[in-house]
């Protein structure tokens, strides 16, 4: 049997699959020679923006007064913040060339919903060089209200309530990576703001029912996304001066550097991925084996391979999915626990229709779980089969689907061992065969190589 390689990161587990499998993956984007200095030149020559001198000359005070905020992703993206195709230091070093105090300068982690980084979680993410400067590092936290500042209300009605650190700031900088996104159509550009540096009551429209209900909150869609228009108003209101985005192909190396102006530098990072992510397909499949890869370092994360695979999927298929679930929770949080867990006891449809309910109180960190309510539209719960060595067994309980781990013998299993990946999802393909063997057919088997990266897409007949 043919082999194939799921990628978390920097870590790889290669799987056999039966002849005749599929294997759908993007195109290979070439990398950037040489990154250091294609950093260097977006920063000096950016798109639809002002250069950083300006901005800090027109700032109306000397640039040594001056405060700055940049604004970095937490470790659920892979964005390179250190190395060669580190952008982070770059920025620093342009902003304390143009006078700015690094005493005066502090990095804040837009883990919007997400948990607070540890410092060892810092310090594995960022470039030394941050911490010899004795720059301040702050993660932002969306529900202590005393560091939220009220902006106002939306045209859709959200009332924005905006880390008042960056709000308070002199220079606003935003930094991200650029990759599909299944509710906002592309990470990056005003995503670092909304929902990163937004207070929990912020989130009730932006990550309602009804804008993730739109057609338009898909993979690469940004004319008519509600998600994408809110967050880019709601960035506005904050104020952005610059952004530095990056593309990254499926290695991590770097494809593309933009930086300049919040909307036109992001449109054009936007651009540079869907030459490559989007995977034309002229079929949907029996059996579909995908993988989380980086992102999906816990069950919350993992929602963005289920839902990008959604194409490639007959209406009741098989869906399997490996994850490398090596987050301190590899589930999520309190919320979504009890929020996947509803899902699971209740199923997609009733879960949709408590959701949207008058009666219903909005409950942060619902829209992941609606998001895999996509999935169990398309197939039945126990046709998807979950692979993942880290959760436990009590972990599984609460989870949609079948447990992979239920697969391997009893002392093999929620072992924390990426490498019995490889049986859990080996063995969830036989037994999907032998079902559609059972009734008589062969069936079409995909492997979605890319996992949530590659973005599957329906060719017109």
């Amino acid at each position: 049997m043919p082999k194939f390689s799921m990628g978390f990161g920097g870590q790889a587990v290669e799987i056999r699959l039966p002849e005749g499998t599929h294997c759908l993956a993007m195109s290979k984007p070439t990398p950037i020679a040489d990154p250091k200095d294609a950093i260097l030149k977006a920063i000096s020559s950016p798109i639809g923006s002002p250069g950083l001198s300006e901005i800090i000359i027109g700032k109306g005070k000397p640039a040594r007064d001056l405060t700055a905020a940049v604004v970095i992703s937490d470790n659920t993206r892979p964005v390179p913040y250190t190395g060669d195709s580190g952008i982070l230091s770059p920025i620093i070093d342009a902003l304390i060339e143009f006078g700015v105090n690094p005493r005066h300068i502090t990095i804040i982690v837009a883990t919007g919903t997400h948990r607070e980084l540890s410092q060892d979680e810092l310090e594995a993410m960022l470039d030394p060089s941050v911490f010899e400067r004795s720059i301040t590092i702050v993660c932002h936290d969306c529900r202590d209200e005393s560091n939220l500042r009220f902006l106002g209300v939306t045209s859709r009605g959200t009332k924005v309530f905006i880390n008042k650190l960056y709000v308070e700031s002199d220079i606003r900088i935003l930094t991200g990576l650029v990759e599909s996104h299944f509710m906002a159509g592309a990470s990056g550009g005003r995503k670092a703001v909304c929902p990163g540096l937004i207070g929990e009551d912020s989130t009730y429209i932006f990550h309602g029912p009804e804008f993730l209900s739109s057609p338009c909150s898909s993979d690469l869609v940004l004319d008519g996304n509600p998600c994408h228009e809110e967050a880019v108003e709601i960035a506005k209101m904050a104020g952005v001066d610059f952004i530095v985005n990056v593309t990254l192909d499926d290695e991590f190396r770097l494809t593309g550097v933009y930086a300049g102006d919040l909307e036109a530098a992001h449109i054009k990072a936007v651009e540079r991925i869907r030459e490559y992510v989007t995977i034309s397909l002229d079929q949907a499949y029996d059996i579909v084996v995908t993988h989380a890869g980086f992102v999906g370092i816990n069950h919350y994360q993992a929602a963005k391979a289920g839902v990008v695979a959604i194409p490639a999927l007959k209406p009741g298929a098989n869906l399997i999915m490996a994850a490398n679930n090596v987050d301190k929770d590899p589930v999520g949080s309190a919320y979504y626990r009890t929020l996947i867990h509803l899902l699971t006891l209740n199923g997609a449809r009733n879960y949709m229709r408590l959701i949207t309910s008058e009666d219903w109180n909005f409950i942060p960190e619902q829209w992941q779980v609606q998001m895999w309510s996509k999935v169990f539209a398309r197939i039945p719960m126990e046709n998807f089969t979950y692979c993942a060595p880290h959760i436990s067994q009590e972990d599984a309980a609460i989870l949609p689907g079948a447990d992979g781990n239920l697969l391997l013998s009893a002392d093999r299993r929620y072992s924390g061992n990426l490498d019995d990946v490889k049986d859990m999802v080996e063995l969830a393909v036989a037994e999907a065969v032998r079902k559609y063997k059972a009734m008589g057919r062969e069936p079409s088997i995909a492997f979605l190589k890319d996992g949530p990266y590659g973005v599957p897409v329906q060719t017109e007949p």
